[in-house]
């Protein structure tokens, strides 16, 4: 929990649309899972439902690291390097890492389709 309490997010809604995303309990499998490791480098978990996205920053404003996504019952995509990635949202059902970088890879933005 207190790792939990150490992030600060913003909302990042789209001009002229109503998305709605939100951070909800990690206790269902149809929410989109993200975890991330903050500047202090503790991991946790953090899950989101309804379209939209969402930038994530840790309590010092920085950005954070990802290491695995679950898409859960969502198609989801994350920015990072200046582009939304994959080019193809990841599909329904899928678990995502980078097992290039085990340490994971920076993200700016998560967005649910």
């Amino acid at each position: 929990m207190t790792a939990l309490a150490a992030v600060t997010m913003t909302v990042a809604v789209p001009a002229g649309s109503a998305w709605a995303v939100g951070e909800v309990p990690c206790n269902n499998n149809e929410f989109a899972r993200v975890t991330v490791h903050a500047t202090n480098m503790s991991s946790y978990n953090m899950c989101f439902a309804n379209a939209g996205s969402i930038r994530i920053y840790d309590s010092n404003g920085h950005r954070v690291w990802v290491t695995e996504i679950w898409a859960g019952n969502n198609r989801v995509q994350w920015f990072g390097d200046g582009r939304w990635q994959p080019a193809s949202p990841i599909g329904k059902w899928t678990t995502f890492t980078w097992p290039n970088h085990p340490s994971g890879v920076r993200l700016e933005e998560f967005r649910i389709l």
